[in-house]
């Protein structure tokens, strides 16, 4: 294991009761946007003073702000296969769920998907697979992303994939890398070794195998890595010790932390007897997201429909940066209604248009930013430009860009209107006089009708 468990717990017993006065302490020093060591994040997750938890958020809200500013990134996850050989307690797609009608897209059927997800709006997607070597291999993962980067639509296309595949060999990466991907993603579920083997069946029982595919992702040249849990199947203060723990050791074996940090929350399913044993409560939730964000900084933050819209408007003030909207999580189902289909169920089912609609009212701006991807701004890129928080300068501008061409092919019942009193309101806060002229140059060819403008 990257970090013994016993290590992990004896961090939350030695911080055990921390005065407000330490607390205050690492709050302090979380400002300065360097991340936190165990011992810190320890504290952090055992203070329950209220006036604390007020303080946890303004200094999250202060780093994420400074950071990745005032933006929140759409995709969209597409489920391309639930044909699956594991049997993971907490999932739909378990091999034992003999009354799912499994499913796995054809081409044709991805392409019907991919123009349905382009005429919403999204420019970003997750591709979800079902480990199951007979219908779901690697040659059949690749085809699919050509697929999908080769439909076009009048309103644009997919500019970038991001790819959540089990755990697999460096050649099979190496496959992966061609395929010209995003962010691959890999969830280790729960650290808690015992936990782990006791929920899962199948090949993905191998915790090793688990915790590790991410150095072999990175021997095959896949620089950006995605980290997450499943909070609630144990102890959440234990795995985000390790999540956190998970992220430094990578850091420093690879010199390239995680692009991005997912929250998952367990949620019910149809086929899904299992009850969370540590479930999280939305005050506690909301906290862990903020502790994650001052620990490790430079992450992007990534949350799902799983939530409901309040709690990811809570969240989106205190860490997150990235966040799926209008999403379903069975095959297949974009445009069609399938009932109980799904992995798990959806807090949040609202539209696109009425997700953006929300987030405006906020002040947040909406964006389908692809840029840093095909920029080459990943991996080590990355972050010498996240970690001093410089990734801000080309975020603000490539988010509004990106946030115009959204109004110019979507904006309708009064978005339009308020979407571009936003843009300007960020537009004046660009530092940078050249950046600001070029960038309101841009906007100014996108009304005209100039798609895909970046910098």
């Amino acid at each position: 294991m990257i970090a013994e468990e016993i290590k992990i717990k004896d961090v939350l017993e030695r911080t055990n009761n921390p005065s407000l006065e330490v607390v205050r302490g690492v709050l302090a020093l979380a400002r300065e946007k360097k991340g936190l060591g165990l011992d810190d994040v320890g504290i952090l997750l055992n203070s329950d003073d209220a006036q604390v938890r007020d303080d946890l958020f303004q200094a999250a809200a202060q780093v994420k702000n400074e950071i990745y500013g005032e933006r929140i990134v759409f995709f969209a996850p597409l489920y391309v296969s639930d044909f699956c050989v594991n049997g993971c307690a907490y999932c739909n797609f378990h091999t034992e769920n003999k009354g799912l009608k499994r499913k796995k897209l054809s081409l044709d059927e991805i392409e019907k998907q991919v123009e349905f997800l382009i005429d919403m709006g999204h420019k970003r997607l997750l591709l979800e697979f079902g480990e199951d070597q007979k219908h779901n291999n690697i040659e059949d993962t690749v085809r699919v992303i050509e697929k999908i980067y080769s439909v076009k639509r009048p309103k644009g296309n997919i500019r970038r994939l991001n790819v959540n595949i089990a755990a697999t060999t460096v050649e099979n990466y190496r496959k992966l890398k061609t395929a010209n991907i995003g962010t691959y993603q890999l969830f280790q579920e729960t650290y808690h070794r015992e936990t782990y083997e006791k929920l899962h069946q199948g090949p993905k029982a191998d915790y090793d195998r688990q915790i590790t595919a991410h150095l072999r992702a990175f021997e095959a040249g896949l620089d950006d890595l995605g980290l997450g849990v499943l909070f609630g199947i144990y102890d959440w203060r234990f795995e985000v010790l390790a999540l956190i723990a998970h992220a430094q050791y990578l850091e420093k074996e690879l010199g390239v932390g995680p692009h991005t940090i997912s929250v998952p929350r367990f949620c019910p399913a149809s086929a899904v007897s299992y009850q969370p044993e540590y479930p999280v409560s939305d005050a506690d939730f909301l906290k862990l997201i903020a502790i994650i964000r001052l620990a490790v900084p430079y992450t992007g933050m990534i949350i799902s429909t799983r939530e409901t819209p309040e709690i990811r408007k809570q969240a989106f003030k205190i860490g997150i940066s990235q966040a799926s909207a209008a999403s379903v999580a069975a095959p297949g189902g974009y445009g069609e209604v399938h009932e109980d289909a799904g992995q798990f169920r959806l807090a949040d089912q609202r539209p696109l248009a009425e997700v953006v609609k929300g987030i405006i009212g906020d002040g947040f701006l909406p964006s389908f930013c692809t840029a840093c991807y095909r920029q080459g701004r990943t991996g080590e890129a990355f972050m010498a430009l996240s970690k001093p928080g410089e990734i801000h300068t080309f975020c603000r501008s490539n988010g509004l860009l990106s946030f115009a061409e959204y109004l110019e092919d979507f904006g309708k019942n009064g978005i339009y209107e308020k979407g571009y009193a936003l843009i300007h309101s960020y537009l004046t806060q660009i530092e940078d006089a050249p950046l600001r002229q070029k960038t309101q140059t841009c906007l100014a060819e996108i009304k005209q009708g100039k798609r895909d403008l970046y910098f």
